[in-house]
């Protein structure tokens, strides 16, 4: 028996999006649709089939907001082929019947990113409005790296129109006081911030550095390093706009550390994006490295390169943060939800290790 639909709108139909609407329709060869398998089958790329009662094929686009003058005004399944995307895709979208809504730039398009987006000059409806209008009851952030006004001013738009929050983005939101604070208040549920991967670099470095800790080794040094050819990377081609990036994505190694009572220095520890290489497209490399000692304090190091496709590797996460966000608002829970942050997210508002993470997400859903 279904349990009603998952109503979600998307702001900013960028390659992140892409992969999550194509997900709603992809069919797995010679089984069935993502949307419709059962909570006995177990498919590629899904943590969980059904979660909390929910299928994939309970959650449509209601909304969608941007800001560029290629996707404005065009149907979402349009919108996410539409330039400068350039991830995979993986499956045939029908049109949704849902226009994307101009919206205000703010701090939205950055120095780089003013070369490859001109801002649609259409009408912007007050989003408010057209949240209630749609009944959308999930609001989705994929916004460039370095928005903080434009994640804030979304933010104040899901308190005003009473629809869940799942953050994407390194702007801290629901690991920040002042904002879980209001999310309490309003009873609204947040899921943040910073979108981490299936299997990316953060998750991968994290589970290196839990592995030498948990064979009795140190972390004497460590870097992290990426690449990539899409216009997440172009646009951190602006070091300005980096600075809640590498600070999220360094803490999430750096928290496993703190969660042994254990600290490396500053200049032992480098973590962030490295350089954009145009015809990569939406692959990713990363480079990570892990000094440390064996026994009789021998000096080892490991060095690892992950190659993924950057957004279908988010898009499975961001499925089930939906989910999670929808059984929230079923049991009327509001502000920053603990468990569902910690497992998907780099920078939640508490760190555990990705294992009691895990075992905390699933109380969460069985509850």
């Amino acid at each position: 028996m279904t349990k009603g639909k998952i109503k979600i709108a998307i702001v900013g139909l960028g390659n992140c999006a892409s992969s999550l609407v194509q997900g709603l329709t992809y069919y797995v060869q010679g089984l069935t649709y993502y949307k419709n398998v059962s909570d006995r089958q177990r498919v590629v790329g899904l943590m969980h089939t059904v979660l909390g009662g929910y299928k994939i094929s309970d959650i449509e686009v209601a909304a969608a907001f941007d800001i560029n003058q290629t996707k404005v005004g065009k149907d979402v399944a349009g919108a996410i082929l539409a330039a400068p995307n350039n991830t995979k895709v993986f499956a045939k979208v029908a049109k949704t019947g849902v226009l994307v809504n101009n919206a205000k730039v703010l701090d939205g398009i950055g120095h780089y990113l003013k070369d490859v987006i001109t801002p649609s000059r259409a009408a912007i409806p007050d989003p408010v409005s057209v949240l209630k209008k749609s009944e959308a009851q999930i609001l989705i952030i994929y916004l460039p790296v370095g928005s903080q006004k434009a994640v804030e001013y979304w933010a104040n738009v899901c308190l005003k129109a009473k629809v869940a929050m799942i953050n994407c983005l390194p702007v801290f939101i629901a690991s920040q006081k002042d904002w879980a604070d209001k999310f309490k208040k309003a009873k609204v549920p947040i899921i943040g911030d910073d979108i981490k991967s299936q299997v990316g670099a953060t998750i991968l470095h994290r589970t290196l550095v839990n592995l030498f800790l948990d064979r009795g080794m140190p972390v004497d040094r460590t870097y992290q390093l990426n690449v990539g050819g899409n216009t997440d990377f172009l646009n951190m081609l602006e070091r300005s706009r980096l600075t809640s990036k590498k600070l999220s994505k360094t803490r999430s190694v750096t928290s496993q550390l703190k969660l042994r009572n254990l600290d490396i220095a500053s200049d032992d520890v480098h973590i962030g994006p490295s350089d954009f290489v145009p015809f990569m497209r939406d692959n990713k490399v990363a480079f990570i490295r892990v000094e440390s000692r064996h026994f009789g304090d021998v000096p080892m190091n490991v060095e690892v390169r992950l190659s993924v496709e950057d957004s279908p590797n988010s898009a499975g996460i961001v499925i089930d943060a939906i989910r999670c966000a929808r059984l929230a608002l079923d049991r009327g829970i509001g502000g920053p939800l603990i468990e569902p942050s910690s497992y998907f997210m780099k920078s939640p508002p508490v760190q555990f290790t990705d294992t009691q993470a895990r075992k905390k997400l699933e109380e969460f859903i069985n509850f």
